[in-house]
């Protein structure tokens, strides 16, 4: 493929993918995005494909951080932004004003989507909740209650079967205090017709729903969740930038940004360690992406084997290159 005839591409490459811009030894690091994604296998030569058949990655599992400061504080917006959100009893915001069914065990996940046909409440499927001990009961619990919480949901139904460790009584106990006109609860073997009681209460919960109505609201009460969008080689170049570009509009309004996918840090960490604003918030991060990584070794995994089948036909070769791209959402500030 040749782009113009001053290009050094001298094979055939499908999108996305790279070539080398100058003669590259075995063993050294190559470089994109001013980092290293990895070492070559073998020699390479200017013009040649760069991919899985001579580039590996070189991330280790544990490896000591120092903190160098090199953020840019954002400058914060001096004019007050608004956007139209439901403003909820306990003071949070919303952008949107549904009715959920978050059923406590996946038994009742078909339970669920026939209420959610009846009546146009969203629901969330899940398979967890049934025979669940320890650590992994707890993070079910805590996933679900911050579903419950969720400020988009201006009412919620929790339906349970009755007989799952995660049932209603227990659930109750990790929610805490909740407001009992906005949540309310139903387990299936406790009612003759489940779905007939399951409509009734939805319909009581979209009439509350329905007292809400949009206002205007300050930017600063935005929370930007950014999740993987399925990258290529392109993303980093592309996409990624432009969220980053939002994200540091959000953050000048006094709004939040949350980077999720952790493991799609690795390799990318040290950048965003050195954004941290302080020793202590350094300390964290070190600790979040050890932590990630220890859960891995501890199941007998490596760290790196992340980009997928997709990923790798798209062009992006180690987690190093899908890691230097995803941070990018993050934008620059602290």
């Amino acid at each position: 493929m040749k782009i113009n005839s001053l290009d050094n591409v001298i094979i055939n490459l499908d999108n996305g993918h790279k070539v080398a811009d100058k003669d590259i030894k075995k063993g050294e690091s190559i470089i994109k995005y001013g980092f290293p994604i990895g070492l070559a296998t073998e020699d390479i030569k200017k013009g040649d494909h760069v991919h899985s058949h001579n580039l590996r990655t070189g991330l280790k599992d544990h490896l000591e951080y120092e903190y160098n400061p090199a953020f840019n504080e954002i400058i914060k917006a001096n004019d007050n932004r608004t956007f139209m959100g439901y403003v909820r009893k306990n003071g949070d915001i919303g952008i949107r004003n549904e009715v959920w069914i978050i059923n406590t065990v996946g038994c009742v996940n078909k339970t669920a989507q026939r209420l959610s046909e009846l009546t146009g409440a969203m629901y969330f499927p899940h398979p967890f909740g049934c025979s669940q001990l320890g650590d992994d009961h707890k993070l079910t619990q805590t996933i679900l209650k911050g579903l419950v919480n969720h400020p988009n949901a201006a009412a919620v139904l929790v339906l349970g079967l009755g007989c799952e460790n995660n049932h209603i009584g227990e659930f109750k106990k990790v929610l805490g205090v909740y407001d009992d006109k906005r949540v309310k609860f139903l387990n299936a073997q406790d009612s003759l017709d489940e779905i007939a009681d399951g409509v009734k209460i939805i319909n009581q919960l979209q009439e509350y729903a329905a007292t809400f109505k949009r206002t205007p609201v300050s930017v600063s009460k935005l929370k930007l969740g950014l999740k993987c969008g399925g990258s290529d080689g392109f993303s980093g170049i592309t996409a990624n930038p432009l969220v980053g570009r939002v994200s540091d509009q959000l953050i000048s309004y006094g709004g939040s940004c949350v980077l999720t996918e952790v493991p799609e840090m690795f390799g990318a960490e040290q950048i965003l360690m050195d954004r941290c604003e302080s020793k202590e918030v350094f300390d964290k991060t070190v600790r979040l992406i050890n932590d990630f990584k220890d859960y891995f070794i501890q199941h007998n995994q490596v760290i790196y084997e992340n980009p997928s089948p997709g990923n790798k036909e798209g062009g992006i070769t180690t987690l190093e290159e899908k890691s230097l791209g995803y941070t990018q959402k993050g934008g620059r500030s602290i």
